[in-house]
C-alpha cells in the first residue's frame, strides 16, 4: 500500500456551501479536477471555476427530483477501486471509469429540518441517500481516497496539500475516514429517532445516539478518568449552548453541576419574580424566590452557606451588578443566567476564576425528551422527568387543610425535591428552602439531615430556633412508614407534602392527624437517583 496519494480528481456536493468557493479555488489552482452536481456545480460555475457535471461523466440525467444522480457505477467505480489491484484496474478501464481522489459531501440538512418542525413528508425529502453511500464507498477505500464531509476539515485538506506536495497520507485518509463514518452513523441515528417518534415507537428495536464533539475535556469526575463532551444538536438553552464569557474551561463535574443547577431554575417561571439555585455535587444546597434577583440569592445562600462554598449558581432571569456583587463575596465555581448585564460582567472581571454563562433563554421544563444512562452490557432510556403537579392536582388527606402560604410552599418544596437525589426531602417557608436532605438509603435520614442543617444555619444566622420550625416539607416519595412523619413534626414541619401510595397510607395520615400537621398527596414522585 502506498502512504502518500496524489490528489489529482475530486467530486464535491455540497448543501452547505459555507467555504466551498474559496476551497474549489485552492484545489483547481493545484490542477485538481473537479466533478460536481446541482447546485454545487452551479455555484462553481458562477465564481468562474471550472467545472465537469457528474452528470457528463455517467452519461444519466439528474432525475426523479435529484433522488438519483450520483448512484451510477462510474461513481462508485472510481471510489471503491483498490489502485493496486491488476483487476479492478482492468475493469475500470475497460468500462471507462476514472479515479477519484477527494469526495467532499456534505448531507442535506435533515436534523436542521426536522429542528425547524418541517412536516413528514419535508423531512423524507431531506434525507440523504447518495451522500451517504459515497462517503461510505470513499471511507472504506481510505486506502487511496481522501473523504470531507465538515466544512472545518477544508483547511486541513489545505494544509496536508501544502505538506505533502499534493499528495495526502495514509494517516489523514484515516483520520478522514473515521470522522466520515461518524458522521453518517450520527444521521443515520437523528433520521431513525425522528422516524420511531413520527410513528409513535417509544421503544424502537434499535436505538442509537449521536453528538459533536464540543470539547475535550482535562479529566473525567476524577483525575485519572478520561473525558469530552459532546453536543447532541438541539437547541434547548444550557450549558451546551450557553456563551462563557469568563474563566477558565469547564471540567466535566462543572457541566454536570451546572446543567442540574440550570434545570432546576428553569422550573421556575421568572414572570413570576427571579428564582435562584445553588447547586454542590448535583444536589442543590439554596434555592429561593426574591423580590429580586439579588434577595433570592441572598434566601438560597443562608439555606446553607457552607455548602455553597466553591458552587454553581443559576437564575432565571438577568444577572445584574447588585448580584453579582452579592456573589462574588464568596468563591464560586459557575454562575449561569439568561443574560447578564454589563455591569455585572465588570463585577465577574476581578474573578478570573469564576466562569460566567449566559444561555439567551430558559429550557422548557415541560418539553419532552429523553434521557439515558449506561449499565453494563446496555443502556437505559427513559423520558425526561418533565411532570409538573399543579394546585389543582392536589388531596387533601388530613383533618387540617393547609393555609394558603402553606400550599405555596409545599408546591415550591415539590418543585425543587424534583431535582434532589433520593431519597429527598426539602423543608421549605416563605418560598426559600430552610434544610435539605438528600441521597440517603433511609427517607428517615434524610429528613433528620434536613432538619440538622437547619439548626446549624440558625446558629450561623444568630437565630434563636431552627430554620424549620414552622416549615412545609416534601418528600420526593412516599412514606413506607409513619415514623418519617414523627420526624417532619419533631422537625418543626406543619405541612407536607408527599405522592401518597404506600400500602400505610392510613398509618401515616393518622400520625399526621394525632401530629397536627396538614398533608397533600399529588399521586406522582419524582425519584432521582
Amino acid at each position: 500500500m502506498t502512504d502518500r496519494i496524489p490528489l489529482k480528481r475530486a467530486l464535491i456536493s455540497v448543501s452547505d456551501k459555507t467555504g466551498l468557493l474559496d476551497f474549489a479555488r485552492a484545489l483547481s489552482a493545484r490542477g485538481v479536477e473537479i466533478l460536481s452536481t446541482g447546485g454545487t456545480a452551479k455555484a462553481l460555475r458562477e465564481a468562474g471555476l471550472t467545472v465537469k457535471d457528474v452528470a457528463e461523466v455517467t452519461g444519466f440525467p439528474e432525475m426523479m427530483d435529484g433522488r438519483v444522480k450520483t448512484l451510477h457505477p462510474v461513481v462508485h467505480g472510481g471510489l471503491l477501486a483498490l489502485r493496486d489491484n491488476d483487476e479492478h484496474m482492468a475493469a475500470a478501464s475497460a468500462h471507462g471509469i476514472d479515479m477519484i481522489d477527494l469526495l467532499v459531501v456534505n448531507l442535506y440538512p435533515f436534523e436542521e429540518t426536522v429542528a425547524k418542525g418541517a412536516g413528514y413528508d419535508d423531512c423524507i425529502e431531506n434525507i440523504d441517500i447518495g451522500g451517504p453511500a459515497m462517503i461510505r464507498a470513499a471511507s472504506k477505500n481510505h486506502a487511496f481516497v481522501t473523504v470531507v464531509v465538515d466544512v472545518q476539515d477544508y483547511a486541513a485538506v489545505l494544509a496536508e496539500l501544502d505538506a505533502g506536495d499534493d499528495t495526502t497520507s495514509f494517516a489523514f485518509r484515516q483520520r478522514q475516514a473515521q470522522i466520515a463514518y461518524a458522521r453518517t452513523a450520527a444521521y443515520d441515528a437523528a433520521v431513525s429517532a425522528w422516524m420511531a417518534d413520527a410513528i409513535g415507537d417509544a421503544t424502537p428495536r434499535r436505538r442509537a445516539f449521536a453528538g459533536v464533539l464540543a470539547q475535550p475535556l482535562r479529566y473525567g469526575e476524577n483525575p485519572h478518568q478520561s473525558a469530552a463532551f459532546y453536543k447532541d444538536g438541539s437547541d434547548r438553552p444550557g450549558v451546551a449552548t450557553a456563551r462563557q464569557w469568563q474563566g477558565k474551561e469547564l471540567s466535566y463535574n462543572n457541566i454536570n453541576d451546572t446543567d442540574a443547577a440550570f434545570e432546576l431554575v428553569a422550573e421556575f417561571d421568572p414572570a413570576e419574580g427571579p428564582a435562584v439555585a445553588i447547586i454542590k455535587h448535583a444536589n442543590p444546597c439554596g434555592v429561593a424566590r426574591g423580590d429580586s434577583a439579588a434577595d433570592a440569592y441572598r434566601r438560597a445562600f443562608d439555606c446553607d452557606r457552607t455548602s455553597a462554598f466553591g458552587g454553581i449558581i443559576a437564575l432565571n432571569t438577568t444577572l445584574d451588578g447588585e448580584t453579582a456583587q452579592a456573589i462574588s463575596e464568596i468563591f464560586t465555581e459557575v454562575v449561569i443566567a439568561p443574560d447578564a448585564t454589563d455591569e455585572a460582567k465588570a463585577v465577574f472581571a476581578a474573578k478570573k476564576n469564576l466562569r460566567l454563562l449566559t444561555t439567551g433563554g430558559l429550557p422548557d421544563p415541560a418539553a419532552a425528551g429523553l434521557a439515558f444512562r449506561q449499565v453494563a452490557g446496555g443502556f437505559l432510556v427513559q423520558g425526561r422527568d418533565n411532570g409538573r403537579v399543579l394546585r389543582a392536582d392536589l388531596k387533601v388527606v388530613t383533618q387540617r387543610q393547609p393555609t394558603a402560604a402553606e400550599l405555596d410552599d409545599l408546591l415550591f418544596a415539590w418543585t425543587v425535591a424534583k431535582h434532589v437525589k433520593s431519597n429527598a426531602i426539602v423543608y421549605a417557608k416563605d418560598m426559600a428552602t430552610v434544610g435539605i436532605g438528600a441521597g440517603q438509603m433511609s427517607r428517615v435520614d434524610s429528613t433528620r439531615i434536613g432538619k440538622r442543617k437547619s439548626e446549624d444555619m440558625a446558629e450561623v444566622l444568630g437565630l434563636p430556633q431552627a430554620l424549620t420550625i414552622g416549615s412545609s416539607v416534601s418528600s420526593d416519595a412516599f412514606f413506607p412508614f409513619a415514623d418519617g412523619i414523627e420526624a417532619l413534626a419533631e422537625a418543626g414541619a406543619k405541612a407536607v407534602i408527599q405522592p401518597g401510595g404506600s400500602m400505610r397510607d392510613a398509618e401515616v395520615i393518622e400520625a399526621a392527624d394525632r401530629l397536627g400537621l396538614a398533608m397533600v398527596f399529588t399521586g406522582q414522585r419524582h425519584f432521582r437517583h
